[in-house]
């Protein structure tokens, strides 16, 4: 099994070099919370700059959607070439595989950043990251 907490951890430092994510995400300012089974991660965005990662479990802290999964299923999700209906948040939420929850207009506002953001992982653990 994949280690989610170190991956989540490693994304700020790999996102925010990546040009082509800093200027899709330049007017993303956002919160949400990305859950992989009981374990929550808290996830900052301050101008297409993933300011912070923290881990949970939290008390009261404010996000904006939140996007909760097994942790399987986010495995699935950052293999090098998922399975259909593991390939997409939406096609997991469609199958049943992924909740998402909040006010989803920050999500389809920025959709484009918070997808590559969440695919960075399926490149880091190619590369032989976490």
């Amino acid at each position: 099994m994949i280690d989610i907490a170190g991956l989540l951890q490693a994304l700020p430092a790999r996102a925010n070099v990546e040009p082509n994510l800093l200027r899709i995400g330049r007017y993303c300012t956002t919160e949400f919370l990305l859950e992989a089974g009981d374990r929550p991660f808290h996830l900052a965005v301050d101008r297409g700059r993933l300011a912070d990662v923290a881990a949970g479990p939290f008390r009261m802290r404010a996000w904006s959607f939140a996007l909760r999964a097994a942790p399987q299923t986010w495995a699935r999700f950052w293999e090098p070439l998922p399975a259909p209906g593991f390939n997409d948040i939406f096609a997991m939420a469609r199958y049943g595989h992924l909740l998402i929850e909040g006010d989803v207009g920050p999500l389809l506002r920025d959709l484009r950043y918070v997808k590559e953001v969440l695919a960075l992982p399926r490149r880091m653990l190619a590369e032989g990251g976490r």
